[in-house]
């Protein structure tokens, strides 16, 4: 068979497995970049602004992420999480539980962006001129308020390009579930080429589909800082 027709998006050819393995990468790394995101915010304001055991716990949680390689928590999350999950179950009576190679990969993701998030957002905030807080604050503005109205906007163009390097990180971490069987890219390029024999073609086919999700995640960032240093300079 022709390079085409291996990679045709219907059988025989592999093309279409291949997209279904990047649509389920991009799942994953997208739900889990966007509770990244939300932890990594909340870890940042108990860094900055929490009591001496927040901040202690938060360094701890921030080191560990950091520390241990993705590769080792993808099986802590898919082999001895649910044992020790079950094993607590068991003693209450509730039922036993199971968990997927996708909400591995979540949960791996999640926690791992965050920790890496919390020190983005944690530098960016520290570039909002603390008069500004001031002067907010001098009206009677909620903390809320003057969190999403003066904080957020003015340390966003700051995090951004951080936020960018994650993102692409996060894509790029979902190749290692391919090590639990789950069927994402890699794995599926892995199955095409072992089916076929025609590795070269492939794993360069699975390259090449990552440099076009870096490529076009690249343009939307940069779109978007654009927005936001527009705004910033306007302001």
């Amino acid at each position: 068979m022709s390079a085409m027709e291996l990679l045709s998006l219907v059988p025989p050819g592999w093309g279409g497995t291949l997209l279904k393995g990047l649509m389920v990468s991009l799942e994953v790394a997208l739900i889990g970049y966007a509770l990244g995101l939300v932890i990594g915010l909340g870890g940042a304001i108990l860094k900055r602004h929490g009591g001496p055991v927040s901040r202690d716990l938060m360094t701890v949680y921030t080191t560990l992420a950091r520390a241990i390689p993705e590769l080792v928590l993808i099986m802590l999350a898919y082999f001895a999480l649910p044992d020790l999950i079950n094993q607590l179950f068991a003693k209450l009576g509730l039922d036993q539980i199971q968990i997927n190679g996708f909400l591995a990969g979540v949960i791996v993701i999640a926690f791992v962006q965050g920790a890496y998030a919390t020190e983005v957002f944690r530098g960016a905030m520290a570039t909002v001129p603390r008069g500004h807080v001031e002067a907010a604050q001098s009206f009677g503005m909620h903390p809320f308020r003057v969190f999403y109205r003066i904080i957020l906007p003015e340390m966003l163009p700051a995090a951004l390009p951080g936020l960018s390097n994650l993102w692409l990180i996060a894509t790029k971490d979902t190749a290692l579930l391919a090590v639990v069987g789950f069927v994402e890219l890699t794995l599926a390029a892995r199955q095409a080429a072992g089916a076929t024999k025609h590795y070269f073609l492939f794993l360069v086919a699975a390259g090449a589909l990552y440099l076009l999700v870096t490529l076009l995640s690249q343009y939307v960032f940069t779109l978007v800082e654009n927005r936001f240093n527009k705004g910033a300079r306007h302001g």
